[in-house]
Formats: structure tokens, C-alpha cells, sequence
């Protein structure tokens, strides 16, 4: 008979192989097989924003210069969509196919047209300034939620905001009423919700907290629920309720807020994710001055899967 003798130092190697070998697993679960991460463009200065069209086309902004660009999912080329463009921040589609953006220049919320023709929806709340709409989700009704947090720019004449404030937003189907959904915050910053219009997960990167909302029939959000201790500059989420957060890299927890992936890049700060390309199977980073792309064995909830 073989006596090991099991010591505090080899308990503790086999909890962290076991944890290693789950995670990878798990990992694995959701990047396609041999999937790698795959740099499409790295001449911009700092990337933002990725919205998906129904198509798997992505728009993603460079604020620094000042524009909208549009990723071909079909060609994997990236062209000009518009510039200037308002110092957008945050994009989404919405379900007639327009691009709303957060545009920070003058701290409006715009509509944009295909043809490039520009609708501005929000210029102020009751009588003040916004601090600088950041991201935005929005429900099936239609209405938008967006984060309002107070980023000091440049090109700002102001140095301090209106509105104390650092507040998210609801805009009514009709785009005109406005209204305070959530307060409260440090610094909210990205947002997104789940497919069935139930859910919406809101970051607070300055408290380096993610949290759920339960979303009523009048765009009401009650039921503030912790999620995870990690704040996000940009979210997504996959078919499973994976939610994706962003910063160092891209990490991923599972509806119960529990971690199941981290995709590391190789970049000082990762901004945003979303799903594009073919049946949403395409992750689309932007982190810094350049976007990424990784195939997925899950696929996003923006558009109905055939």
C-alpha cells in the first residue's frame, strides 16, 4: 500500500488546477473552436461604440477624430459612415434601422438616418445641460435608456456639469418624453438588456459595480439587484444571458453573476463589445485605437435567429 501525505501546499495546487482546467472549459464553451482573436484595424485613436445592424455590419465611432465608421461583416473591410459626427460615443440600431448616438459634443441624443440625415431627439432635461450621454440600449417598445455620466472634455467650453446628477435616462417610444429611470450612481457607464425586454444590467464603473433592474411596462426600473463586484465602459449579452463586461480585456459572467471567461487583449483599455457579423456569432471589440473580432459558439439577441 502507497501512503501520500497530503499537505495545505498540494491542496492548494490541486483547487488551483481544478479552478484552471473549469475555466478554460468553460471558456471553450463559448469561443468557437481554435478561434482566435483577430485584429481587423488599429489606425484610429480611441474606438467606441460597436451597434450591429441586421445585416452583422457594425458601426463604431473614433471620438478623438470625430467620426462614425461602418465594419462590412460580408468584406471585412471598414469604411467612413459619417464625420464630423457630433463627437458620438455610444451607438445602437434601432428596430427601424436608424443609428441613435450619443452625441457628446453638445451632449445631445441624435437619430441617424442611412442617408447620413441627423434627427436631434435630446438636447436637455428639465431645462439643464445633460452631463454627456455615454450608452444606450433600447427596449422593444422603443424607448431609449441611456447612461448619463460626466466625463470632462477638451472641446467643452463648461467645466462643470448642470446636473449633479450622474443619472440614467429613459426616453419614451414617442422620443420626446424623458424621464429619470435610475440614480444614485458614481459614474454609470454601460448598459445593456436582455432579449425578452424583462432585464436591463446597468455599470457603475466609478463604484466598479454591475447591477439588474427589472424593467416595468411604463420603462419604470424597480428591483436594483447586485450582480458583480465589477464596473464596465461597455456590455453585450449572448443567447445563453452571458453578460459581457469590458476594461481589462473582455470578462464574461453567467446570469448569476458568476464568472466563466475572461478574452484577454492586448491593449491598455478594451471600451466596448457587441455581437455582429453572420447569425451574431461575431464578437466585436473595440479597445483603444484599434477593433477586434472573435468567432463565438454563441450568438447575440439583437435580431431574431432564423
Amino acid at each position: 500500500m502507497v501512503h501520500f501525505k497530503i499537505t495545505l501546499k498540494s491542496i492548494f495546487i490541486i483547487l488551483l488546477v481544478v479552478n484552471f482546467c473549469s475555466c478554460t472549459s468553460q471558456s471553450t464553451g463559448i469561443i468557437a473552436e481554435g478561434a482566435e482573436l483577430s485584429q481587423i484595424a488599429n489606425t484610429f485613436s480611441f474606438t467606441e461604440g460597436p451597434a450591429a445592424n441586421e445585416e452583422g455590419d457594425v458601426f463604431f465611432t473614433d471620438q478623438p477624430n470625430d467620426q462614425i465608421l461602418k465594419w462590412s461583416a460580408s468584406k471585412n473591410t471598414i469604411e467612413v459612415f459619417k464625420k464630423p459626427s457630433g463627437r458620438a460615443n455610444g451607438l445602437y440600431v434601432d428596430h427601424k434601422g436608424n443609428l441613435l448616438a450619443a452625441a457628446d459634443e453638445h451632449n445631445e441624443l441624435w437619430q441617424i438616418g442611412m442617408n447620413g440625415n441627423i434627427d436631434t431627439l435630446i438636447t436637455q432635461f428639465e431645462g439643464k445641460k445633460l452631463n454627456g450621454p455615454n450608452d444606450l440600449w433600447v427596449d422593444l417598445k422603443g424607448g431609449i435608456y441611456f447612461t448619463d455620466p460626466y466625463y470632462q472634455r477638451p472641446y467643452w467650453d463648461r467645466t462643470t456639469p448642470d446636473i449633479k446628477e450622474k443619472r440614467v435616462y429613459y426616453v419614451a417610444p414617442n422620443r420626446k418624453d424623458i424621464t429619470i429611470a435610475a440614480e444614485g450612481f458614481v459614474q454609470p457607464n454601460g448598459i445593456i438588456g436582455t432579449a425578452d425586454g424583462k432585464t436591463l444590467y446597468i455599470a457603475d464603473i466609478g463604484a466598479k459595480k454591475t447591477y439588474s433592474f427589472t424593467i416595468n411596462d411604463n420603462g419604470d426600473l424597480t428591483n436594483k439587484t447586485f450582480f458583480t463586484e465589477m464596473g464596465s465602459d461597455g456590455m453585450t449579452i449572448d443567447h445563453k444571458g452571458n453578460v459581457y463586461l469590458t476594461g481589462d480585456g473582455v470578462t464574461v459572467f453567467n446570469k448569476d453573476g458568476k464568472q466563466i471567461a475572461h478574452i484577454p487583449v492586448n491593449e491598455e483599455w478594451t471600451a466596448n463589445v457587441t455581437f455582429g457579423g453572420k447569425n451574431q456569432e461575431t464578437l466585436f471589440i473595440t479597445a483603444k485605437g484599434a477593433v477586434y473580432t472573435l468567432q463565438m459558439n454563441v450568438h447575440g439577441v439583437r435580431y431574431p435567429m432564423d
